[in-house]
């Protein structure tokens, strides 16, 4: 799924076949989760291939090596300089783009010189689908932010959100929604979450939740399109009477959601800010020129 025998990487300096790489088995990443990550994604344009916000991305990734005292020695331009270069390779435009920063063998718990940088691409539809999703309230929180750097993009931050699927889709639902220490929503498993009420968006402060590309993305565009937006906490109780809600990420890009714990919500996706959101967002990612009218 993620390549093939002609699929090409980057890997420290190289530009090597997926299938002829390998790795320590003994890396600190594989043992103990300390690596960093982005998610990125290029689309076809009038003007080709073009990463989308390929400058915030890898600075979020330089902010997230620091944090976990990852000497990365790669400056955003030359990432973004050897992102075009894989696509090129591997003749990809809409893609998904996985930055991988990952470490050597060490089994201390401090950090370690001998750091790794891969980078990948592969088509990818829509992570979470185009159906409106299901969701349930999860029994797994969001790590406290005093217990690690909840804004950085850990790998082994994401063992908590494979708990949080896999419970969901245990019990029939489609994802599910996390809170965080104080039982206020905070996000999904891979995705930040928005919800309407009356005329009015909402969404989870930053404190809490990765403060995702896609979010702050959704925040220019509501701004334009005039839809007013707030940050504050909520709980489910609150959602479960909301007129709409989706989800936003790099991979999920802006996902419908149909319902919180079985209460369907009021309006049909097609009725609500977040489908004028998701038109928004992918005239803003194809660098098509938005107009009010392209919306329906």
């Amino acid at each position: 799924m993620y390549y093939n025998d002609d699929t090409i990487i980057y890997l420290d300096g190289k530009w090597l076949k997926a299938k002829e790489t390998s790795t320590s088995l003994y890396s600190q990443t594989l043992h103990y989760g300390s690596g960093v990550f982005e998610g990125i994604r290029s689309y076809k344009t009038e003007d080709g291939a073009r990463v989308f916000k390929a400058k915030e991305h890898y600075e979020r990734l330089l902010y997230s090596a620091e944090k976990m005292h990852i000497k990365l020695e790669y400056s955003i331009e030359e990432l973004t300089t050897l992102t075009y270069q894989l696509l090129e390779k591997n003749n990809l435009e809409n893609a998904y783009i996985r930055p991988l920063v990952y470490l050597g063998a060490n089994m201390a718990l401090q950090p370690t010189d001998e750091v790794h940088v891969m980078l990948s691409a592969w088509e990818w539809g829509k992570y979470l689908g185009d159906s409106q999703l299901r969701l349930m309230t999860s029994s797994f929180q969001r790590p406290n932010p005093k217990s690690c750097f909840v804004e950085a993009k850990v790998t082994g931050h994401y063992t908590n959100s494979i708990l949080a699927t896999t419970e969901a889709k245990q019990n029939g639902f489609d994802e599910a929604l996390l809170l965080d220490m104080h039982e206020n929503v905070a996000e999904g498993p891979g995705a930040n979450f928005f919800y309407e009420k009356d005329g009015k968006l909402f969404t989870a402060p930053v404190g809490n939740i990765l403060n995702g590309v896609t979010r702050q993305t959704i925040f220019e565009l509501a701004d334009e399109l005039g839809f007013e937006l707030e940050e504050k906490f909520f709980t489910p109780e609150e959602v479960h009477d909301a007129d709409g809600a989706f989800f936003t990420g790099t991979a999920a890009e802006v996902a419908g959601v149909e319902s919180l714990d079985g209460h369907k919500f009021n309006f049909s996706w097609e009725d609500t800010m977040g489908f004028d959101l998701a038109n928004a967002y992918q005239n803003r990612v194809r660098k098509k020129e938005y107009k009010q009218f392209e919306l329906v």
